[in-house]
């Protein structure tokens, strides 16, 4: 079963190294009640690798049909087609989900590349995480499932409390739960990569819920995790083709609360930084002065000691994008040019 089948039926049916709890519930938090984009805490990466951030809101649609490359137009026999605009194209995430705790959720993809990809490579081949709020009646539920592919079980650590040897699924991994904890309950399980798989499932403050249902959802949780996994999402918007030597190395698609469907993409060499960032704004952060229309829509551009915003006034509806970066004018240009904008 994926997700997209998941969320309706819960819709029906009612950090590195060591990850912080206390972080993983507060940028939950920020994600689905803020109606901007914010700066995420990182993926666990590569040893000595410099690691890359990001956090943004968008909409999560998952194994959805391909676009049609054509558009009818007209009516009846004399109807003649017409190239259609570019779909905005899926993005992989690493593994699927198999099941959720019943409710209404609202939930965030992400997926990192930090060095390391195969060259000429397009899309993130790092790891990829899921932060879920699941609401069912008065209670809610705190969901992160993670790829830890540099931390193996052994070095586990939690925030909740010593950890205990438990075999979920056939992998072997380690446990630890405690429901008033900052933690919750926690589990690190051999990812079959290399690492560990590390599932978070705590209630959110204000809320509560037993140790035995944490544990009961957590291992499930756990327990139905599949590898590789077929889970595509759908951002508000795509990238186009990129200036040479630059690719995509991370993106955010998050759907749910009151800050809607945003999406984000980093963009770079995926092993220097800072990166470009592509991502949906709000109108009241646009400042500049005016610049060269992009794709019909007018825009503004600042520049402040060689960072550089490029801002693309109504790409997504009413909502603006930002290139932002270190960039050359020219080049952010060159990335906005080429962007994949809603019909």
């Amino acid at each position: 079963m994926d997700i997209e089948n998941l969320i309706k039926d819960t819709f029906t049916a009612h950090e590195h190294d060591a990850p912080d709890s206390d972080q993983v519930l507060a940028a939950t938090r920020q994600r689905l009640d803020r109606r901007r984009a914010v700066v995420s805490r990182p993926l666990a990466a590569a040893a000595g690798v410099v690691l890359l951030a990001l956090a943004a809101v968008a909409v999560v649609a998952l194994n959805r049909p391909a676009h049609d490359d054509q558009v009818a137009t007209g009516a009846g026999p004399a109807a003649v087609t017409a190239p259609a605009k570019a779909a905005i194209a899926e993005l992989a995430m690493p593994y699927s989900l198999g099941w959720l705790p019943p409710g209404k959720a609202d939930y965030l993809a992400h997926r990192i590349n930090v060095g390391g990809s195969a060259a000429g490579s397009d899309k993130p081949v790092y790891g990829g995480e899921y932060m879920l709020t699941v609401t069912s009646g008065r209670q809610v539920l705190l969901v992160d499932v993670q790829e830890m592919r540099t931390v193996p079980v052994e070095q586990a650590a939690f925030k909740s409390g010593p950890g205990r040897p438990v075999t979920i699924g056939g992998r072997a991994g380690v446990e630890s739960s405690h429901s008033g904890g900052p933690g919750g309950y926690e589990v690190y399980l051999t990812h079959p990569g290399g690492g560990s798989l590390y599932v978070n499932v705590a209630a959110q403050p204000g809320s509560t819920a037993s140790a035995q249902q944490l544990i009961d959802a957590g291992r499930r949780v756990a327990e139905n995790v599949a590898f590789p996994g077929t889970t595509t999402v759908t951002p508000a918007f795509g990238l186009g083709k990129l200036p040479d030597g630059l690719r995509m190395c991370a993106f955010d698609v998050e759907q749910g609360g009151p800050g809607g469907s945003r999406t984000s993409y980093s963009v770079g060499t995926c092993s220097t930084v800072p990166p470009i960032q592509v991502r949906i704004g709000e109108a009241g952060q646009v400042r500049g002065t005016e610049g060269q229309p992009v794709q019909g829509h007018a825009t503004r551009y600042v520049d402040e000691n060689g960072y550089r915003t490029l801002w693309i006034l109504k790409a997504v509806h009413d909502a603006p994008i930002a290139v932002a970066g270190p960039g050359a004018q020219a080049e952010l240009y060159a990335i906005a040019d080429h962007l994949v904008l809603p019909r």
